[in-house]
């Protein structure tokens, strides 16, 4: 899942999107409305965690732009009002969910899973298939029955090439979903990741390669 952490407390932001890499999301982080327009017009992101008041671009604004873009983003608004008015205003201006500082951040992460799970096409809660299952939810992956134990970008990939349900996943769309801006377009974290994830996975080999589209779990 890929989110955009849009706070104009530095501090905060880092350690929100540090908390979420944690848990194997992938992050950018602006500090203003402004550049939150501009990462939105060129990237795919499933949630926004956006602050209400922002510099340049007021976060009202950049909620009710999002909104009306019809952009398949879903926002998550944090504010430090915790008046029922303002959970209204915002609500009614196209944010999908409603966050008061200070908050628990467990509690921030089960609300933009929720939120994750609604930008996207309606998939299982556990993921099957050639022997695979995974659980999103208890992040764990098992073959035949035995427990595979995967780093969190293993996990992160072989989650996105589950739910693609067979039809390849280029290297490029994997870095967008698991990985986040800051990674270099010529890495080859992708080969990487996935050699060591048939390693873990085991004979016969699930996960094929399809030559100049990507990969597959067949």
């Amino acid at each position: 899942m890929r989110v955009l952490v849009v706070e104009d407390e530095e501090m905060l932001a880092a350690a929100i999107a540090d908390g979420l890499r944690q848990e194997a999301f992938a992050v950018d982080v602006v500090h203003d409305g402004e550049a939150a327009l501009e990462r939105l017009a060129v990237n795919e992101y499933d949630v926004m965690v956006l602050d209400r008041d922002l510099p340049k671009v007021h976060g009202d604004v950049v909620c009710g732009r999002v909104a009306a873009s019809g952009a398949g983003v879903r926002i998550l608004m944090l504010t430090v009002s915790t008046t029922v008015a303002e959970r209204v205003a915002g609500l009614s201006l196209g944010a999908d969910d409603y966050l008061a500082k200070p908050f628990a951040f467990a509690e921030l992460v089960a609300r933009i899973r929720a939120l994750g799970r609604r930008a996207r096409a309606a998939a299982p809660p556990v993921l099957e298939c050639a022997g695979l299952r995974l659980d999103p939810h208890l992040r764990e992956t098992y073959r035949d029955g035995r427990y595979i134990a995967l780093s969190r970008k293993e996990f992160a990939v072989l989650e996105e090439l589950l739910r693609a349900q067979g039809a390849p996943v280029s290297a490029e769309m994997l870095l967008e979903r698991v990985w986040d801006e800051n990674i270099d377009p010529f890495t080859t974290i992708v080969r990487v990741t996935i050699r060591s994830l048939r390693r873990k996975l085991g004979d016969p080999g699930v996960v094929e390669t399809v030559t100049g589209v990507g990969y597959r779990v067949r």
